[in-house]
Order: C-alpha cells, then structure tokens, then sequence
C-alpha cells in the first residue's frame, strides 16, 4: 500500500552525507519522529531542529534496537514508501542520531526482505506484490495450522483463557486505527499461541514469515479501521474455538486469518 508521506520537514543535509556520497536531495521527507510506541521518544517542544548540534534524542545503550524498532513501525505504517530511496543520514538527522546505528538497522531490515540497498544512495523500501502476501499466508498456514490442531488437543482451557488480555489489545489498537501498534500485538499474539508447543525455533521462524508478511504492498490502500476491528475478533474468535475443542472451526479460522492479513 502506498506510503502517506510524514508531515514532517525533510532533514538538513550534512557535511557526513557528501563525504559518505549519500545524496538526500531528492529523496522523500523522513519518517515523522517515532511516539512511545515505536521505542524513540518525540523531541520535546522548542527542541533543535533535526540534524542540529544538539544531544541524542536516544539513549545511547540501545540506540540500534530502537531505531529498528521505528523504522519497522514505519514500514508498517507507510511512512516508508514502497520503491522510494532513503539515506543513512538523512534517518540519522531526524532521529537525532548519527547515520551508523541507522545503517545497521537498515542492514538487519534488508535481511528481512523489507529494504534493499542501493550502493552511495541509501536504502531502497521493498516493492511487494500480492502474490508474495498469498505465498507468506500458505507458508504460515502450512506451519501454524497443524500446531495449532495439536495444541488445540492438548492445551488446557485456562491456559487459553490467559491469552485473552493480548486477544484484547489487539482489538484496543485495531478501535483506534493504530497500525502500528495493532501490527505489535497481532504478532505478540500468534508468538503466545505457538510458544504453548514449547519450540522456541518455531516461534522465531513463524514470527519472521508474520513481519514480513506485514510490509505494506505497493499501490495498496492504508488499512481500514472497520478491516483492522474485524481482523481481531478472529483472535477471539479463536480463542473460544480453542478452549472448546473445536478443531474444524480452529482450522478455518487460522487459515482465514492468514488470508485476510495485512
């Protein structure tokens, strides 16, 4: 889906970005500075502009892991646009970082399939199609749905009822047209149900197939509220199913809910 484009300022070009031979001059404004939510605190009012001699806007200590943490929400989001190019320092500035934490994020997020780098430019967003989408959901299905059988056979009803709170938040993101954060708890969700198989290499390997299969499509349409409301009534829906045994609407559900993902 395309990118709403931040309301923000393009940020300053700096010295660091000729000497690296990152050009910014074309490029489309840099995300909107990240909520609480992304991991990256808003620079307070009256603070310097992006790209200024000013402190951090992160702490150091995790400076890589939460500027992964906002650039994956603005993948999610569309503040990345499919097919536009993104430079190191130009990220760097507006999150009042240098370019280099923003880099090996962007390193960790081509791993991923989410960006590709393009050599003295920057990072180029992924272009998804929607026969990639319906291969990550077959690939989920093929993995989730019989474990989910299984531990539907197995799994007691007061476990299940314990994930209803992560049932609820996504249901809560989804009422406010959150995203992002609705991104977040769907997975945290899907991760506590498979975690109950008690592999931990499942869970990591079905999280990655669900991240990716979160990127925003090209041309695609930014997400409905009403779309969002309904995708999460499937967890709870799934939830009774499972305390009750119910293997064929068990099934059913998992596999629709691949298929009706964003």
């Amino acid at each position: 889906m395309p990118g709403q484009r931040p309301g923000g300022h393009p940020a300053a070009r700096l010295p660091e970005q000729q000497a690296r031979g990152e050009h910014t001059h074309s490029e489309p404004p840099a995300p909107g500075a990240p909520t609480s939510g992304a991991g990256v605190p808003a620079p307070a009012p009256g603070a310097p502009a992006p790209g200024a001699a000013a402190g951090p806007l992160v702490q150091r200590h995790s400076v890589r892991g939460q500027i992964l943490d906002a650039l994956r929400t603005a993948l999610v989001s569309g503040e990345l646009a499919p097919g536009e190019v993104y430079s190191a320092p130009a990220l760097g500035a507006r999150f009042g970082v240098s370019a280099t934490p923003v880099r090996e994020a962007m390193q960790q997020l081509a791993l991923e399939g989410a960006v590709e780098v393009v050599p003295n430019r920057g990072f180029r967003v992924t272009r998804r199609t929607p026969r990639e989408l319906a291969e990550l959901a077959e690939v989920r299905a093929l993995i989730e749905v019989p474990v989910m059988l299984r531990l539907a056979r197995t799994i007691p009803a007061d476990r299940w009822t314990e994930l209803r709170p992560l049932a609820e938040a996504t249901a809560a993101a989804a009422a406010r047209g959150d995203i992002a954060h609705y991104a977040e708890s769907d997975r945290a969700f899907h991760r506590a149900v498979l975690s109950l198989a008690g592999n931990a290499q499942l869970v990591d390997i079905a999280d990655d197939l669900h991240r990716r299969a979160q990127w925003p499509l090209t041309d695609q349409p930014r997400a409905r509220r009403a779309d969002l409301v309904a995708d999460a009534a499937e967890h709870s829906a799934l939830l009774e199913a499972l305390i009750a045994q119910d293997l064929s609407v068990v099934q059913s559900l998992v596999r629709e809910h691949f298929t009706s993902a964003k």
